[in-house]
């Protein structure tokens, strides 16, 4: 029996939209971003350029919760936690700590340094290994974990084995209204030099060498960036499809257990 030409049409164009959809569903990752710090947080998400924004570009994000974000494939880009965000009132800027112009939505603005910083790239070929890491080059804010499911040494990216605000010098801190430390500056941040940014004539493996304030940053978090040409390069890969980004890990310097990855997927 011959269908209809207008059935046929249906079927071909309802055909070609589920191989769409499967095909993209197929080359997603989820990230997992878990709240573990006894204050509430807001994440940002920043794509580079020429890649949509996820989530908004921000959320908020209460203490014990997790938020589930989706990328698609090959894509890249930063992630980073907000602190002391007051959004009810027109100020700028709205956040103690990551600000985006006074935005709760931050839509691919980038967040104001100092913050931790997790950087992602996305792999268009599922096959082949994502690779993310944390940086310290233009500051700190708050400790920050990248693992995994399921759990692998090499996927896994730990948190910081002290905080570096309590350790922060003077010069480097970033205070709040109430002169508490809520971030710490790079070198390179405060000072703008090119040694400590790794610029001109420093701009090498060869040329730029730690310093007296990334030595601070990488005794802390040794699992992080501590400058733009740390040595071995702390880079994780994987080809995992699930990953699990928490901030203020439970236990310093230690990644999640097998069974605090499973309840922040399952949140």
């Amino acid at each position: 029996m011959k269908l209809p030409n207008f059935f046929v049409a249906f079927l071909l164009c309802f055909g070609s939209q589920f191989l769409l959809f499967g095909n993209t569903k197929a080359h997603t990752v989820s990230f997992y971003v878990h709240n573990k710090c006894s204050f509430p947080i807001w994440p940002a998400i920043a794509p580079n350029n020429g890649f949509p924004v996820l989530a908004n570009g921000g959320f908020y994000l209460p203490s014990g919760q997790a938020h589930r974000v989706i990328a698609p494939w090959k894509w890249t880009g930063r992630l980073w936690a907000r602190t002391g965000c007051n959004f009810a009132t027109n100020w700028s800027p709205a956040c103690e700590t990551g600000d985006c112009d006074g935005r709760l939505e931050c839509n691919g603005l980038i967040g104001t340094p100092p913050v931790t910083l997790v950087q992602i790239s996305v792999q268009s070929d599922q096959t082949k290994p994502n690779y993310y890491d944390v940086s310290l080059v233009d500051g700190y804010n708050l400790p920050v974990s990248v693992s995994a499911r399921p759990i692998s040494a090499k996927c896994t990216i730990g948190g910081c084995v002290e905080n570096l605000n309590s350790l922060c010098p003077d010069e480097l801190k970033v205070l709040n209204d109430v002169g508490e430390v809520v971030a710490c500056k790079s070198g390179c941040l405060r000072f703008d030099l090119d040694s400590f940014c790794c610029r001109k004539e420093y701009g090498s493996p060869n040329k730029c060498k730690p310093n007296v304030y990334s030595k601070i940053f990488k005794e802390a978090c040794p699992s992080y960036y501590s400058y733009a040409y740390d040595s071995p390069p702390p880079l994780a890969s994987c080809t995992a499809k699930d990953y699990v980004v928490t901030f203020c890990p439970s236990t310093w310097g230690a990644s999640n257990s097998s069974s605090a990855i499973s309840s922040d997927v399952a949140r």
